[in-house]
């Protein structure tokens, strides 16, 4: 049966389309990655945020086969590294290791150039940290009300420490002050190795630490009270969640990989099955683990949902305490 002159040209048509060389940026998208990777870090080297992200870019960079590098640009509470992703090209080879600092840097800094949750892709979370609430034994109370009933009968005359002002570990006591009326003193270090060294010595009396407390507590140089988040911690599951006494309490670092707003999608994908790879990994889950952390597979969408939420929670806490970005 023959063919009809407009049949034919739309065949030629269609067939010509299906031809024809995809654009650009679907092209790249293709052989993706290609050259190595930079993921730019807003922490310093040695950081636990560093030795998370480090993790996670060795997996990347066996299963992808080019190397995923961090680049270290500490500064302006994470802000200087996240600038330097939202104006960097979109084309997946400049990343952003994403952590609850660029959550709480949207309310905390009041002029910013760029818009976070606007201007940076997420891809995919990666882990969520406990921070534990532990007080020098010299402290008489044992438990979280008994340490909240404690500070009630001593107004301003305990002292916390923190790594540092406005950081996770100053606002998860915010909150804990927020949510229970206590009236708790901050005193503010360079870091939360001083802090802890002056928590064991006695010179304060409480803090909101990471799982670098886990030993001290152990050795009984500190006590722990309760932990952030609403499960325990593997490393001291006799600790109880401090929700438990306080209603709707929950807190926790987290970290992720975030990228310029238009990357391509077909790349954002690749990396985000790739990430969810490596947290089913089990040496990968058990290394998260030991550095107190839990992975948290899920689609970049669920990770914009987080960020979104923990932008708007922060919020509230940093304008509660009154904190301003120094």
């Amino acid at each position: 049966m023959g063919i009809g002159r407009r049949d034919f040209l739309q065949f030629a048509a269609a067939a010509a389309a299906a031809a024809s060389p995809l654009s650009p940026k679907a092209a790249a998208a293709l052989d993706y990655p290609s050259r190595p990777v930079r993921v730019i870090n807003g922490f310093p080297a040695g950081t636990t945020a560093d030795t998370f992200s480090r993790l996670m870019t060795e997996w990347l960079s066996q299963q992808l086969g080019q190397p995923f590098i961090v680049e270290n640009r500490p500064g302006a509470g994470t802000n200087i590294a996240a600038a330097s992703v939202v104006t960097a090209q979109a084309d997946g080879y400049t990343l952003l290791w994403v952590t609850a600092a660029n959550a709480t840097a949207a309310t905390a800094y009041e002029k910013l150039s760029f818009d976070f949750i606007r201007d940076i892709a997420p891809v995919a979370g990666v882990d969520r940290t406990t921070f534990i609430l532990v007080v020098h034994p010299s402290v008489p109370a044992k438990t979280v009300p008994e340490f909240i009933a404690y500070a009630k009968a001593n107004p301003g005359k305990i002292n916390i420490a923190s790594g540092g002002y406005g950081t996770a570990i100053h606002l998860v006591g915010e909150l804990f002050k927020m949510m229970t009326g206590v009236d708790i003193v901050y005193v503010h270090y360079h870091g939360d190795a001083p802090a802890l060294t002056d928590l064991v010595a006695g010179r304060v009396q409480a803090m909101f630490s990471g799982a670098v407390a886990v030993e001290l507590v152990k050795a009984g140089k500190l006590r722990a009270l309760g932990v952030t988040t609403a499960s325990r911690l593997e490393q001291l599951p006799d600790v109880p969640s401090i929700g438990d006494f306080v209603a709707g309490y929950e807190a926790s670092g987290w970290q992720g990989l975030g990228a310029p707003k238009t990357t391509p999608a077909a790349i954002v994908e690749r990396l985000n099955k790739t990430i969810n790879a490596g947290l089913a990994d089990a040496k990968i889950r058990a290394r998260y683990a030991e550095l107190g952390g839990a992975v948290i597979p899920g689609s970049a969408g669920d990770f914009g949902k987080l960020i979104a939420a923990e932008t708007e929670k922060w919020g509230k806490v940093i304008k509660f305490a009154g904190i301003k970005a120094e």
